[in-house]
């Protein structure tokens, strides 16, 4: 019997400890809430700013929603064209012409007419409600130069606000063929922006309609090259408008654009035509697509196997083979080495160890092979430790050891370091910059 008593006692405490130990589990429990929610802070129902803080993000809407997709498009084309009424139109710009003429301060400097504030505020009652953005003292002041009356020119005036219209505009057009409406162009929006562009330039009257895809292809390639370094796909609108591609796209509106002008501006049809041609001479069996041996005649033909080895590693190609839109970022890329992005392009294929440097290894790599064609065109190889200490003197990297892209762009030389590790010519301009220096001087 005492032991049945002493089973019957242990099992009495034991339920009571379950008790006890569930209502400390429960306590902890609603600690734990208590100093959760303290941490996280006020909630949605419990916090009073979220009803005075306006929603800021709407999720886009997927493929599926066509309604709320067809409604988002709707919005958007309803807003561009209230922005669109908003800008001043012919009439009205030549209207603020007329008002800055007449209120125009004298005395004249030269011939041109000047204007000071208190003029200028009379103008701006005068103008309407659609100018009073362009007649604020901000921009009176970054106008404002040295006239001693504290004036500023008409011309200078009305020029700004003409870029202003232009700027809004060509923004309001452009955000036509933004399809996502996030403010970001896709290569295909901006090709679609460009092909109905054409036939509003009459510098490009006389391109075949055959010829349509390859001039918007070699357009295209250039603002994404330039604007789209990290190949995410897609470029800013705002990036568009800052940069001065636009500027010379629709400078080919102009009709008597001289000889000069065209075959620099990488937009016109001589030079669109130049590219293409040299595609088309690089591409012996005619299969639309260059091989390395192809691509080694490019220019002077002076590049080295090394370097259009690394292309086609580097690059998109099609069964070892390169497409006409790989060969324009390559032709970018070598005819703009000073810029950064061309400097970009290229530094990854001289990074043969893709270590984000270059070392004295990556430089024997490539010049090795500068040193072999100059023994096959009968020259005597010139010493690596010389042309090593050069590159380290003319880039000054931080690291003694290493050459960092920023080291690449900093120092103002990379294109010709790059010339001089990749092309025979480059390399051989280098070596004589002096004799053909005096030269020069000489003519």
């Amino acid at each position: 019997m005492a032991l049945a008593s002493v089973l019957k006692r242990y099992v009495q405490r034991k339920g009571n400890r379950n008790e006890d130990w569930k209502e400390v589990k429960d306590d902890e429990k609603e600690e734990f809430s208590k100093l959760y929610k303290l941490w996280k802070g006020p909630t949605k129902d419990t916090c009073t700013t979220y009803k005075a803080i306006p929603r800021f993000y709407y999720k886009l809407p997927s493929e599926d929603e066509l309604l709320l997709q067809k409604l988002r498009e709707e919005s958007r084309a309803v807003f561009l064209q209230r922005r669109s009424r908003e800008l001043l139109d012919n009439d009205e710009l030549q209207g603020l012409w007329f008002l800055l003429d007449k209120h125009h301060t004298s005395p004249l400097v030269g011939d041109e007419q000047m204007i000071n504030f208190e003029d200028f505020m009379k103008v701006s009652d005068l103008a309407g409600q659609k100018c009073k953005p362009f007649f604020k003292p901000s921009v009176f002041a970054k106008l404002l130069q040295s006239d001693p009356y504290g004036r500023i020119s008409i011309m200078q005036f009305f020029n700004y606000v003409m870029r202003k219209v232009w700027l809004h505009q060509t923004r309001i057009g452009l955000s036509l063929y933004d399809v996502a409406g996030q403010g970001h162009l896709k290569e295909s929006d901006l090709e679609n922006y460009i092909l109905e562009l054409i036939p509003t330039l009459p510098q490009l009257d006389g391109l075949e309609k055959s010829f349509y895809s390859f001039y918007v292809c070699t357009a295209v390639r250039k603002f994404f090259f330039f604007l789209d370094p990290l190949r995410t796909g897609k470029v800013k609108i705002q990036d568009i408008l800052a940069c001065s591609f636009l500027d010379d796209l629709l400078e080919l509106r102009d009709e008597e654009l001289s000889k000069e002008v065209q075959e620099s501006n990488w937009f016109s049809a001589p030079s669109a035509l130049r590219v293409y041609g040299q595609y088309l001479n690089l591409d012996k069996d005619h299969n639309g697509m260059l091989s390395k041996e192809e691509l080694a005649r490019y220019g002077t033909g002076t590049l080295t196997d090394v370097f259009l080895n690394r292309v086609f590693q580097e690059c998109l190609t099609y069964d070892g083979e390169m497409d006409y839109k790989t060969y324009l970022d390559f032709v970018l890329a070598l005819e703009n080495r000073k810029e950064p992005q061309a400097l970009q392009y290229l530094f990854r294929l001289l990074d043969v160890q893709n270590r984000a440097f270059l070392n004295v290894f990556a430089l024997n790599y490539f010049f090795r092979a500068i040193q072999e064609q100059m023994k096959l065109h009968g020259q005597e190889p010139v010493s690596f430790q010389d042309i090593k200490d050069e590159i380290f003197d003319m880039v000054k990297p931080k690291d003694p050891l290493k050459i960092s892209m920023n080291d690449m762009v900093n120092c103002g030389q990379g294109d010709t370091v790059v010339s001089i590790l990749i092309d025979l010519n480059g390399f051989w301009t280098y070596e004589n910059r002096e004799v053909l220096v005096t030269d020069d001087s000489e003519v």
